[in-house]
């Protein structure tokens, strides 16, 4: 079942926070710090409640999160060389380790999908970082194709 995040899933939420940010600080560990998490419980709980940046859950049977999709609506209005438009932004998508392969990423990248369009979003977008081509071949598979690139020179 996809539902909205709740309180109640704050926990198992947090457990695959720390998931993502692990595969991240594996990868470079000179921008994540391992052990941590992206939000406060606090700033969680708001973001559960606020309709502009949903959080969609998998939860099992037994109504256990199993993965998520934390989503920001965005827009661009006004802006004199840009055409105006809504879209979603799809800020993570993790699934529990234990629970690969059951294809809960793509039923929420599927429902994300069809909330966007019922909503008015014309496009869905998101960043992959490199270091995890696992993400960047599911996105693939699901249709999506690069926008931009972002590039770095590190100094020290």
């Amino acid at each position: 079942m996809i539902r909205r995040a709740e309180e109640k899933d704050l926990e198992r939420v947090n457990d695959l926070l720390f998931q993502v940010l692990e595969v991240h600080a594996n990868g470079r560990p000179d921008i994540f710090i391992h052990g941590t998490k992206k939000y406060t419980d606090e700033e969680l709980l708001k973001i559960f409640k606020d309709d502009k940046r949903p959080v969609f859950v998998f939860a099992d049977d037994n109504d256990i999160v199993q993965g998520y999709a934390f989503c920001v609506f965005e827009e661009t209005r006004g802006v004199p060389n840009l055409r105006d438009e809504k879209t979603i932004y799809i800020d993570d998508i993790c699934v529990d380790q234990k629970c690969r392969g059951q294809k809960i990423a793509t039923r929420l990248f599927n429902h994300v999908k069809e909330f966007a369009a019922k909503n008015g979003c014309r496009r869905i977008t998101l960043n992959v970082w490199s270091v995890n081509p696992g993400a960047r071949k599911f996105y693939e598979t699901m249709g999506m194709k690069p926008l931009k690139t972002v590039m770095e020179s590190v100094l020290f």
